[in-house]
């Protein structure tokens, strides 16, 4: 460590990453404001925005006057100077969006998933993401980082996507590399829910608290100290896994995981049949028991119970802050509500705040966004050493 700190190139990369970050997050800055902030000397910030300025990263963006002293010139980062994208591959829906290095969206392509084969697949995720970087006036060349949120956890030492049954083949990962062609993450969609919900959502300034997202799956994704956390080998959070009060079939229970099986909108639409609804989808569910009718009501109630049973298992091992609700069953708190705190209080002292998500059907994007920008500030800098 210590030869690494007398290496002058390292000392100036860390110098332009302390100002960069600082333009990031704060906006625009003079030479001084920075050096007081950074406790950097002049000299030294005049030298690394120069490089930085040089290089594109940095650039001038207005002058104050009006005051004792020469002009003062304003600096901030220049976003524009790489684009990241961010990719959520749903069991019904593709979506991509591409921006810029503070976020800003600038393109964006959803379509409906149709494939049926893990080819077929990556190259319509291919063709969509090629497509948002045309929306944006870009070359696919031009895109920095990618981060593709999917369910599962992906195994980078077998390169391939487990606990994944609704995905179409285990050569997904593989494919997706040669589809894209570009520095590419992979990560389970639902934590890159909640590193969304971390900077954007529920969870903003929250350094401990888990996102159970109940939609066509089950998922959690869970944040400790500030850091997402996936466990020792990326599984973290498969609540889907954990043992139901009802008992689906063996198999249904090993393939997809109990919970999932009897939680999830395809469970839901079970219950529903069951009990004599003839409806297709747990949104239909959901918007019968809204208009009052008493056998959907019953239905939502056993959810709002399955769902609250889940919530103090996750509360007894994480204590969160709080816990935040999403996908398309979960984010329905204003009719579960009460049937999930009826059941919080049945089974013991443990009180956790639940909240539902604001970010809608967006949390994956946008914590994949989130997630590739900080990759291309890495690998941006790594490139500078």
């Amino acid at each position: 460590m210590r030869g690494e700190l007398g290496n002058p190139r390292l000392l100036r990369v860390m110098n332009e990453r302390r100002l960069l970050d600082q333009l990031h997050e704060h906006g625009p800055a003079s030479r001084a404001d920075l050096a007081k902030i950074t406790g950097l000397s002049k000299p030294t910030v005049s030298a690394a925005l120069a490089g930085l300025e040089e290089d594109g990263l940095v650039h001038l963006v207005g002058e104050v006057s009006g005051r004792p002293g020469p002009v003062t010139a304003l600096y901030d980062m220049n976003a524009a100077s790489a684009h990241v994208a961010g990719i959520d591959i749903g069991r019904d829906w593709i979506r991509v969006v591409v921006a810029d290095l503070r976020g800003t969206l600038v393109g964006r392509k959803d379509a409906r998933n149709t494939a049926r084969s893990s080819a077929a697949l990556a190259t319509r995720v291919g063709e969509l993401a090629r497509a948002a970087a045309a929306e944006a006036e870009l070359e696919w060349s031009a895109i920095t980082s990618v981060v593709v949120g999917s369910p599962g956890v992906y195994d980078p030492k077998v390169g391939r996507l487990e606990f994944a049954p609704n995905l179409p083949g285990p050569d997904l990962a593989e494919r997706l590399r040669s589809s894209l062609d570009a520095d590419l993450v992979i990560e389970n969609d639902i934590n890159l829910a909640a590193v969304g919900e971390h900077v954007y959502g529920q969870g903003r300034g929250k350094a401990n608290f888990a996102l159970v997202s109940i939609g066509t799956g089950v998922g959690m994704g869970i944040v400790v100290n500030g850091e997402l956390y996936v466990g020792a080998r990326g599984a973290a959070g498969e609540v889907s896994y954990l043992p139901a009060t009802e008992e689906p079939s063996d198999d249904e229970a090993f393939e997809h995981g109990a919970t999932e099986v009897v939680a999830a909108a395809p469970g839901v639409v079970r219950a529903a049949r069951a009990a004599g609804l003839e409806l297709d989808t747990a949104k239909e569910v959901f918007a019968a028991a809204a208009a009052g009718d008493t056998v959907a009501l019953g239905v939502v109630e056993a959810e709002g119970r399955r769902i609250g049973g889940l919530i103090v298992a996750v509360a007894a091992v994480l204590d969160p802050e709080v816990v935040v609700l999403s996908g398309g069953v979960g984010r329905n708190l204003d009719l579960l509500g009460e049937a999930i705190e009826r059941r919080i209080a049945e089974l013991g002292p443990l009180r956790p705040t639940v909240v539902a998500s604001t970010l809608g059907d967006s949390g994956v994007l946008i914590g994949a966004v989130a997630h590739a920008r900080a990759r291309a500030w890495d690998l941006i800098f790594r490139d500078r050493r």
